[in-house]
């Protein structure tokens, strides 16, 4: 083969190479993709994913220890406040309740029966008196011994020391009342401590014990919670949570309910950011129950944060920020220019802007291709 021959295969080779370079490599890294702005009203909208919670959630426990008779719900029903949840086996309390009673309405008789008694000797009392000042006068006109005048004031000494043996009892009596009356109500506070009760009109999420199960006190048993503090954990970008104020409304989507939104409100806003995620904990509340519900649901919400007339919006992806100020790229005479905007509100999605009108055609930047820079050819 000629010299001349093997410089024109390695001229060919050459070319072939830059023609597949071109088409293979530069092509791809220097055309861009591009969107145009739509004009109209915008909703700007805050997105975040949460989990189904709630404000209150009650755990409901003996408050004695002992082995469950009865357990009257479960997981998924309906409870109201009052109804009875648990019963606990009050062992022989029923029967000291019992004797409690009795012995109280022993006491009570014990002091009507003294009052009477009083009542009766008072009388004899009365009695005793007028026949002792007889007998005094009797023995002062010599018609009656010294005997009987001492036996009639004996007489009435006795009655009189009956009468304050007797009030004496009847205080006692009366005491006695008042302890056995509180002993019954001790007795009673302590068997109402074995009958578990619901707190409030709820839903029961958790059962977490079982009849014929022996419980310590404190221990969990059901776990209710209050449906209306329903709310969604919703972890919200801080950079975005700024817009964000207690009474917006939201729309709420849970996981198991993809194909239907529900209502919902910023109820609180968490007062920290957490400094791993840099997120901020909003809870957004339910305006209409969803039935059932499954606590730590995932969930996703947009919140309304405002509404603007008639503007610009593009595309999140297409605002970049060159020497800290936001715009977008556009090609102008094949050139790449930067052209600045002002930002008028955003959401995840699109970004209010001014600055350009929806004639203009923006520039989309990819790590896949070449990092746009002003003055620089694209296609």
């Amino acid at each position: 083969m000629t010299k001349a021959a093997k410089y024109g295969l390695t001229v060919l080779a050459v070319a072939a190479g830059a023609a597949l370079f071109y088409k293979k490599v530069y092509i791809p890294k220097t055309i861009y993709d591009t969107v145009m702005p739509t004009r109209g009203d915008m909703h700007i909208e805050v997105f975040g994913v949460g989990n189904v919670g709630a404000d209150e959630i009650y755990t409901i426990s003996a408050q004695t220890g002992g082995k469950i008779l009865q357990i009257n719900t479960d997981e998924g029903k309906w409870v109201k406040k009052g109804d009875l949840l648990v019963h606990i086996d009050p062992v022989d309390l029923p029967q000291l309740l019992e004797e409690a009673k009795i012995a109280a309405q022993k006491a009570s008789l014990e002091f009507e029966a003294a009052k009477e008694e009083l009542k009766s000797l008072q009388a004899q009392k009365a009695l005793a008196e007028v026949t002792f000042k007889r007998y005094a006068r009797l023995e002062k006109q010599a018609f009656a011994s010294r005997s009987e005048y001492d036996k009639t004031k004996a007489d009435l000494n006795v009655i009189e020391a009956q009468i304050k043996a007797t009030k004496a009892r009847i205080d006692a009596s009366r005491i006695e009342i008042v302890r056995a009356k509180k002993n019954v109500e001790g007795l009673k506070e302590k068997l109402a401590r074995f009958s578990v009760t619901a707190p409030v009109d709820g839903y029961v999420i958790s059962k977490d014990a079982e009849v014929a199960q022996s419980v310590l006190p404190t221990q969990p048993i059901v776990k209710i919670v209050d449906p209306r503090t329903l709310w969604v954990d919703t972890y919200i970008d801080e950079r975005l949570s700024g817009s964000i104020k207690v009474g917006q409304k939201a729309k709420i989507v849970l996981r198991s309910q993809p194909y239907r939104s529900y209502e919902g409100v910023v109820k609180r806003i968490g007062a920290q950011t957490d400094a791993v995620t840099l997120e901020k904990t909003v809870n957004v509340a339910f305006m209409t129950l969803p039935k059932p519900f499954y606590i730590n649901e995932q969930a996703e919400v947009n919140i309304v944060t405002s509404q603007l007339k008639d503007v610009v919006g593009v595309p999140a992806n297409a605002i970049v920020y060159l020497k800290s100020k936001p715009g977008v790229w556009i090609e102008q005479n094949a050139k790449a220019h930067f052209i600045p905007l002002k930002v008028l509100g955003r959401d995840n999605k699109a970004v209010a802007v001014s600055g350009i009108d929806e004639g203009t055609v923006i520039l989309l930047g990819s790590e896949k291709k070449k990092a746009l820079k002003e003055g620089m050819s694209v296609h």
